[in-house]
């Protein structure tokens, strides 16, 4: 479903990503592991177009779309739930997440009425959003913010899902909500990337993990596999 192939990115003349490739299978969660600078979030901007690789592909449902605009990549089916939630926060929680719907949506009228069904699927899933639906989503806690940015993401009906980080700055039981919902989003057929600084907790949820260092993969493999290495367990289950 999602392909990554000898990918090159940074910013400016700093280059982050040097030659890293990975794959998701349809309905499968796949994490991508490492230490903080390591180029995770990087990897994640430039497969959803935020940045555009300077070298590589990404194929999308075998479709190039590297050098798109993120725009663009959205409509043809990957959401991205970014690090550090970035919700619009002087608008409305429902607001938020019609926003989240505009790949689908009518563009003048009867937008509600058509997002229905995704609303109904977000506030099942998040019980907390609908009963804040009306409260600006820059009132909200940060647990809320995050439940806020995958419901978001959700809306848009994606091929595949991009989870940068999900738990950072959330207190451990809202981090335990939060992979309850990535486990029943699984147990739906989504298809996730995860980027997550718990590493145990990631491979708790993925079917095959990705470990990254200095910009490209060192090793990947199952979590079984992750967890029988000597390496990754010393530098990130210890």
């Amino acid at each position: 479903m999602l392909e990554v192939k000898e990918l090159y990115a940074g910013y400016g003349l700093s280059e982050v990503l040097v030659g890293t490739s990975l794959t998701v299978e349809a309905g499968a969660v796949v994490a991508l592991i490492g230490a903080n600078g390591a180029g995770k979030t990087t990897t994640m901007r430039a497969i959803s177009g935020m940045i555009a690789p300077s070298r590589g592909e990404v194929l999308l449902d075998g479709q190039p779309v590297q050098g798109l605009p993120a725009s663009k990549i959205a409509r043809l089916g990957l959401a991205h739930s970014p690090e550090g939630r970035k919700v619009f926060a002087p608008l409305s929680v429902e607001d938020n997440l019609l926003l989240g719907a505009f790949r689908h949506l009518p563009r003048f009228f009867g937008f509600r009425k058509a997002g229905a069904a995704d609303l109904a699927h977000v506030y099942d899933l998040f019980p907390r959003l609908a009963e804040r639906r009306g409260q600006l989503a820059g009132t909200l806690s940060g647990g809320e913010q995050q439940m806020l940015a995958i419901g978001r993401a959700l809306m848009a009906r994606p091929k595949v899902m991009l989870l940068d980080e999900p738990s950072m700055g959330l207190a451990p039981v809202i981090v335990q909500e939060v992979f309850r919902t990535i486990r029943r989003l699984k147990a739906e057929g989504m298809t996730m990337l995860l980027v997550e600084q718990f590493a145990q907790a990631a491979l708790e949820v993925a079917d095959h993990a990705f470990v990254m260092e200095r910009g490209r993969i060192a090793v990947h493999g199952t979590p079984a596999d992750l967890r029988r290495d000597e390496r990754v367990v010393a530098a990130y289950l210890g």
